[in-house]
């Protein structure tokens, strides 16, 4: 796309990296079905997606988000705005009004649950986070067209209602490698303790032969306790490696030929409905899920071969069954071919669909 030309689709993220798995499919699609595409966010634009004009800003504070996102909506030359957190769609909605555009919302997860699990949202600013949510469900459910990231992520009514699941986009994740001829785990996606940081940790611990690699920014009001953590027992920090944020086709590549991949989340409110999109990508990889027993991601683990464990301790044990024993390694069904037309295509063939 050149500089100058208007694109098709603004995409806007007040809150997210442009590094974001779910904002590099939505691209992706766009692309595929013909769309010119911009994307405002955080972090680097060089992590931004392949085929879009990318400009980035200083991720900044909580309370800087609001303004934050007015900045972005207000530079947004896209014909259709596509919001992807509630602060940025309320301000999309607020510039697609008095400007005629249409305006997407992308729901990524339920956010009022989600807000349950953040240790900042407390207070003031926790008060303050929820009102922005409840307002920006109210909104989602008024737009253009709405994305959803599962059936049970609200609103549960809009105007045009669509669930994106968090398919795997195989050519983003790369063919499948042979297992390491060394014991590795992988763990990709946001790294906090009610994702499972410190049950990996324990599952590390008790299993001498394995590594663990992390991809993933750490939560900040966790970072003081891995710190601490790892300085205590240097044997278990020589043996994980933290990779940060990095774009998915980066990420997956440092996974690949990792035996297993973590998903070990607690049992939150913003969690209990959940299928994270991080085990499709494992299964597509090539990885064994090892996982806590919620419902949605048990169940996946019995159709296709992962472990369902209770804790790290359980997580642990199941490492060194899988070090000590070759044929528990063929636990895992082999997976799905990939099908040529995904729920990304059916939201981008919408999306192009409300271009004036």
């Amino acid at each position: 796309m050149s500089p100058d030309a208007r694109p098709d689709v603004t995409i806007v993220t007040s809150g997210h990296d442009v590094a974001d798995a779910r904002l590099h499919r939505l691209t992706r699609a766009l692309v595929r079905h013909g769309a010119s595409v911009e994307v405002l966010g955080l972090g680097a634009e060089t992590d931004g997606p392949t085929g879009a004009s990318v400009r980035t800003w200083p991720r900044g504070s909580m309370v800087g988000r609001g303004a934050r996102g007015l900045t972005m909506a207000r530079a947004a030359r896209g014909r259709v705005l596509l919001a992807l957190d509630p602060d940025s769609l309320l301000w999309a909605r607020v510039v697609g009004r008095l400007t005629r555009r249409p305006v997407v919302a992308d729901v990524h997860e339920d956010y009022r649950r989600m807000l349950e699990d953040r240790a900042w949202a407390q207070g003031v600013l926790g008060r303050g986070a929820r009102v922005v949510a409840r307002a920006a469900e109210t909104v989602a459910s008024r737009a253009d067209l709405t994305l959803v990231a599962d059936e049970h992520v609200p609103p549960g009514s809009a105007r045009r209602r669509l669930v994106v699941r968090n398919e795997a986009d195989k050519e983003l994740i790369g063919p499948s490698q042979p297992w390491d001829e060394r014991p590795r785990a992988a763990y990709v996606g946001d790294v906090r303790a009610s994702r499972g940081l410190f049950a990996m940790l324990d599952a590390l611990r008790g299993a001498h032969e394995w590594t663990l690699d992390v991809v993933g920014p750490v939560a900040s009001a966790d970072q003081p306790a891995v710190d601490a953590l790892l300085e205590a027992e240097p044997e278990l920090a020589a043996r994980v490696s933290w990779h940060g944020r990095q774009p998915p086709a980066e990420a997956w590549a440092i996974a690949h030929g990792a035996w297993v991949g973590f998903a070990l989340l607690e049992d939150t409110p913003a969690f209990r409905d959940a299928l994270p999109s991080k085990l499709h990508e494992y299964i597509a990889a090539g990885l064994i899920p090892v996982v806590t027993p919620l419902p949605r991601q048990a169940r996946l683990c019995d159709e296709v071969g992962g472990f369902v464990v209770a804790d790290g301790e359980e997580a642990g044990q199941v490492l060194r069954s899988l070090a000590a024993d070759p044929a528990a390694r063929t636990r895992l069904t082999a997976p799905e071919a990939t099908v040529a037309r995904t729920s990304y295509d059916e939201a981008a063939e919408a999306i192009v669909g409300l271009l004036p």
